[in-house]
């Protein structure tokens, strides 16, 4: 059992920056690929970026690159999502996620997720 706590989400103006944080608490965090994932009102959830345990190795979604980048620290069990350039359309409630495999844009791919946090972009 993983158990995630995210962090950091706020209100923000367009062209601000956030930078989330998730913690996790529970088995191994480095055996784990950590996610992060949005979803807006009304809308499906959607892919951001995701990491391998190592942190070698990152993903992000097109609507994201060069914007947002993905980042982790084994040591104390935290991943972080650092968000520049926000959008409006950035809006959603953002989830992080842990998948005992290799990582994955598909959600279903994650066996812990956590309560989310709320980030809110003004025009």
């Amino acid at each position: 059992q993983v158990q995630l706590v995210e962090s950091g989400g706020g209100l923000v103006q367009a062209g601000g920056s956030l930078r989330l944080a998730c913690a996790a608490s529970g088995r191994t965090f480095s055996n784990y690929a950590m996610g992060w994932f949005r979803q807006a009102p009304g809308k499906e959830r959607e892919f951001v970026a995701f990491i391998s345990n190592s942190g070698g190795s990152t993903h992000y979604a097109d609507s994201v690159k060069d914007r947002f980048t993905i980042s982790r620290d084994n040591a104390k069990n935290t991943v972080h999502l650092q968000m520049n350039n926000l959008k409006p359309e950035d809006t959603a409630v953002y989830y992080c996620a842990a998948d005992v495999g290799s990582g994955s844009s598909w959600w279903y791919h994650y066996d812990y997720w956590g309560q989310g946090t709320q980030v809110t972009v003004s025009s």
